[in-house]
């Protein structure tokens, strides 16, 4: 199907794309909206500029895609559970997304894809880099693949959520389940394009089911820095009102904090994914 609504200019040979051509704060129609789904399965992530939405209509454009996610552990906006709110500056000890990660990998079914929406950036610093986990799954040798084929690996999010947060979120399955886990295949298979992809990141993943702790660290050591390779990368540098929509199924993401003490501020709302398989 080509383009007839919107314009797509690829960042890499790997992934992410520009699109221009299309005013996210309205309706979209089913031929703009398909050609959107289309550019997000080939490209991984995608971005678009001078967007201007409230919350309101930043959630309508996730919907399309999908029911939205609630962040297990982190705060949001009153009335809003499905916002969370993105900012660093000159007051934070950290900010989210310094290491490569999918997002929420650690619930049972994980987010489909993620829709940040930022309103102010710093004049220079704070790109987002994106990483092909097709690409990197392709780049591995038959004999690592077939090794990899079957095995599953723990996500945790207590190390993670619970130094950023501490229980003052949401706390969207309660007190007992305020930290999820989950156990999924390090190689899963995207439930739209059928390709496979690598499925463990260095921030939620903590060790491989069924292998010697020593073992484990090895594999994952070694999958953390082949992620790393800089071929399957792309790197996004922000404007004011810019959007990207990354499908966290088959892409990782890093956030760079390189403009302290500087602002860097806005939105994400987060499509509700499946069980990898």
């Amino acid at each position: 199907m080509p383009y007839e609504t919107i314009e797509v200019a690829p960042l890499s040979p790997r992934i992410g794309a520009e699109i221009s051509g299309v005013n996210l704060s309205e309706p979209l129609g089913n031929q703009t909206f398909a050609e959107i789904h289309k550019a997000l399965m080939t490209h991984q992530v995608i971005f678009f500029r001078d967007q201007v939405m409230d919350w309101e209509q930043h959630k309508t454009f996730g919907r399309r895609f999908g029911e939205l996610h609630v962040h297990p552990t982190a705060p949001s906006p009153e009335g809003h559970p499905e916002i969370l709110t993105i900012r660093g500056d000159a007051k934070s000890k950290r900010v989210a997304g310094q290491t490569w990660h999918t997002d929420v990998s650690c619930d049972e079914e994980p987010p489909m894809g993620s829709i940040l929406h930022l309103h102010e950036v710093p004049e220079t610093g704070g790109d987002t880099m994106f990483a092909s986990m097709y690409a990197a799954y392709d780049a591995l040798s038959d004999t690592m693949k077939a090794f990899l084929d079957g095995l599953k690996a723990w996500h945790e999010s207590e190390h993670v959520h619970g130094k950023r947060y501490g229980h003052k979120g949401g706390m969207r399955d309660g007190e007992e389940m305020l930290f999820p886990k989950a156990l999924h295949p390090i190689v899963r298979t995207h439930p739209d394009t059928g390709r496979k992809c690598l499925y463990v990141n260095c921030n939620f993943t903590t060790r491989i089911e069924g292998l010697a702790r020593a073992e484990s660290d090895a594999v994952l050591g070694f999958l953390y820095r082949h992620i790393e390779t800089p071929e399957f990368h792309c790197r996004f540098r922000w404007r004011n009102n810019s959007v990207a929509f990354w499908d966290n199924r088959c892409a990782q993401h890093r956030a760079l904090w390189d403009y302290y003490p500087q602002t860097r501020h806005g939105y994400r709302v987060t499509v509700q994914g499946d069980r990898p398989a």
